[in-house]
């Protein structure tokens, strides 16, 4: 993932159907920092770090409009609290770690040729997939 400047994180909300505001700026600004992932509350203390005024609620809205739009992903290995995460725009699947909560990104992907043959048995029709594996990586093995 690349960072980028402020002015391309506008275009990555205009190329969405993201209309682009301070906060949601700020928002993905954050996100862009961040190596593996992070939670709403998390991203919030930090943007209150770097003295934002930027809400909490406004925080947990960006993110989900954010979401909600194929900006940014969001993965559930933290409990019960989302967590959320700038990534390229191929299609890939994510590999958490549950110790220190490193994510990588797998782009291979196999599944096609099964998901089609399992739908296809029990009558369905798949839009698309997603995998999140949990595991632990080399580092806290």
């Amino acid at each position: 993932m690349a960072r980028a400047s402020q002015a391309s994180t506008a275009e990555l909300l205009r190329a969405q159907g993201v209309r682009v505001t301070s906060q949601r700026l700020e928002v993905l600004e954050e996100l862009r920092r961040e190596r593996d992932d992070v939670t709403a509350q998390m991203l919030w203390r930090r943007l209150r770090e770097r003295g934002s005024l930027t809400g909490l609620a406004t925080v947990y809205r960006a993110l989900s409009l954010l979401n909600e739009k194929g900006v940014i992903d969001a993965l559930s290995h933290h409990g019960t609290e989302l967590c959320y995460r700038l990534c390229n725009d191929t299609h890939h699947h994510h590999m958490v770690c549950s110790s220190c909560h490193r994510v990588v990104e797998v782009e291979q992907c196999g599944l096609e040729p099964w998901l089609a043959d399992v739908a296809s048995r029990h009558d369905f029709v798949a839009t698309e997939h997603k995998i999140e594996i949990t595991g632990i990586c080399g580092s806290c093995r």
